[in-house]
């Protein structure tokens, strides 16, 4: 039987696994890899001959080169596969997000549709998982093949990471990566914090770790790669670090920097007002007062958007709860079987 449901983020939590393994493949124009990589997911599935069985889900975000068609073949002819096709492109994390609310697994695994991910590579992440030593594992790109006009600002962007979160792992951004259920029911992606999701996942007490894996060159289409995409994930990682830290209690961050502010501006005023009355020196003409009455005056006015930011966070969770019911995608199509009704 094939139904059409609704997907909203979050759906997946308390649902009884369904099946072993999900593994989650967000594509754009890909059409020319499907093939192949359907075939490698296949044979590499195989291999791992997983007690419950799997699924594969492909999230389709506004292909334009008749990805589709593709998909749609996959589904008729092979009852592991499922198909969420989006209205337009909504981004990397929204495609992600959807194929998590649709995981049935006891275990996920993500990876890219270009091909330059190695299917049979699946085994060495997902073990560490099963055996209980991790709840998510990263894949590091090693030797990476690709252009230098790449290697060299993802290399900068990973030690960048590193520095601000603490976390130790090579590759923050590959998409080849294993998780435990639990992992995919908890972390909440939006924009594009797919970049962070270990960071994300570290965060919140899940175990984090990384094995190395074969990377391929791309063989079909053209990357999506662009320089700004590092701009970007600049102030994604300021979103993340403020979220995870932050969110909860913004009084903590502004109290701070109100503190800071208004003290410094306080001890100028002081030290002038000691050269005022204890030795009679004219201070109405120095710009060092309207400095310190301006620091003062901007502590201030930090604390008090900590408080109001507290208050909106405290009414936000009231009202709408954690995740705020945000669906940052829209389906169009979604191929799908009732297992229940398979048998």
């Amino acid at each position: 039987m094939t139904t059409v449901t609704s997907l909203r983020p979050g759906t997946i939590e308390n649902r009884v696994a369904a099946v072993t393994l999900s593994v989650v493949i967000p594509l754009k124009d890909e059409a020319a890899s499907l093939p192949q990589l359907h075939a490698e997911l296949t044979a590499a599935l195989a291999e791992l001959e997983l007690p419950g069985g799997y699924e594969l889900i492909f999230v389709d975000d506004g292909s334009r080169d008749g990805s589709m068609v593709t998909l749609q073949e996959f589904f008729q002819r092979d009852r592991c596969v499922q198909v969420i096709q989006f209205r337009r492109n909504f981004g990397k994390s929204a495609a992600l997000s959807a194929g998590f609310a649709a995981a049935t697994g006891e275990y996920v695994i993500t990876l890219d549709a270009d091909l330059q991910d190695v299917p049979a590579e699946m085994g060495k992440l997902l073990a560490p998982v099963m055996a209980d030593e991790a709840d998510l594992v990263s894949g590091w790109k090693t030797p990476r093949s690709d252009p230098i006009t790449k290697t060299l600002p993802s290399a900068i962007f990973n030690r960048v990471v590193r520095a601000a979160t603490g976390i130790k792992l090579h590759d923050f951004n590959c998409g080849f990566k294993a998780y435990r259920r639990e992992v995919v029911e908890e972390v909440r992606l939006y924009g594009e914090l797919h970049r962070y999701i270990p960071v994300l996942a570290h965060f919140r007490g899940f175990r984090v770790a990384e094995t190395a894996v074969l990377h391929r060159p791309r063989a079909y289409g053209r990357s999506k790669f662009g320089l700004e995409r590092y701009f970007r994930g600049f102030f994604d990682l300021l979103t993340v670090l403020f979220l995870n830290h932050y969110t909860r209690r913004p009084l903590h961050l502004f109290g701070w920097l109100g503190l800071l502010a208004f003290g410094t501006g306080f001890l100028i005023d002081a030290y002038l007002a000691v050269l005022k009355l204890g030795f009679g020196e004219p201070i109405g003409h120095r710009p060092l007062l309207t400095f310190g009455v301006l620091l003062m005056v901007i502590g201030a006015l930090f604390v008090v958007f900590g408080l109001l930011g507290e208050m909106i966070a405290y009414q936000t969770r009231l009202i709408l709860g954690d995740d705020g019911g945000r669906v940052d995608y829209s389906v169009r199509t979604v191929l799908r079987r009732d297992r229940a009704a398979d048998g």
